[in-house]
């Protein structure tokens, strides 16, 4: 309720689908329950991509920076 049913990075809604049966219809994923692996607290509520780019660099900040630094500086 509080992030109005949106990432907390990206401010979308969830984009991934799931077919939860077989004879169900495809629908959106909930957003990922995001927490700190060291305190186990909720951060927030991410979306898969968020949830997953911040997970595959380790919940680095430092690692973070230097990615958008790398993006921003290298874009064509």
């Amino acid at each position: 309720e509080r992030q109005n049913g949106v990432c907390a990075i990206c401010g979308q809604p969830e984009t991934k689908t799931q077919r939860r049966g077989i004879n169900l219809p495809v629908t959106p994923d909930s957003l990922h329950v995001d927490h700190d692996h060291v305190t186990g607290k909720v951060r927030g509520l991410l979306c898969y991509r968020c949830n997953t780019g911040i997970g595959k660099l380790r919940d680095n900040p430092d690692l973070l920076r230097k990615a958008a630094d790398y993006i921003e500086k290298r874009s064509v």
